[in-house]
């Protein structure tokens, strides 16, 4: 049999037992590219908002602290849905944290939400004392 048959010089010809580890590694290479391409998407945490758009806007980098108002008018803050009593309490925090004029935040709100939910979000910031925020807004495309 071609391939079963060992063939060492002067040896008797004998079944193969060595274990063949060329597949394997074949399949461990393929599986670590697999998670290299897809390990950035895994750990990017995203909400999925459609931004409204705009020809104008900064690209700069993104400010201390983000706050998502979505579609349904949910307000999340450092990853987690609050309320605004909890948007307060998280504002409060980051103030002890970094120090007020060290501060400041970005809004992310869903094209299709209500302005007075924005307007609530922009309220709670200015009464906890933040006046330098952004809006997060995706590019539009020139024609």
């Amino acid at each position: 049999m071609a391939g079963m048959m060992k063939q060492h010089g002067d040896d008797e010809g004998g079944i193969i037992t060595d274990i063949n580890i060329t597949p394997l590694v074949d399949v461990v290479l393929v599986l670590l590219i697999i998670f290299m391409t897809t390990a950035a998407l895994i750990l990017a945490p995203v909400i999925k908002v459609e931004l409204p758009k705009a020809a104008s806007g900064d690209k700069s980098e993104p400010f201390e602290m983000g706050v998502v108002v979505e579609k349904d008018g949910t307000i999340r803050a450092g990853g987690l849905e609050r309320t605004t009593e909890g948007l307060r309490s998280y504002i409060r925090e980051k103030i002890a944290n970094h120090g007020k004029d060290n501060v400041a935040a970005w809004i992310q709100a869903d094209r299709n939400v209500t302005h007075g939910k924005v307007i609530t979000v922009i309220d709670v910031l200015k009464q906890e004392g933040l006046n330098k925020f952004a809006f997060n807004i995706e590019l539009a495309t020139e024609k």
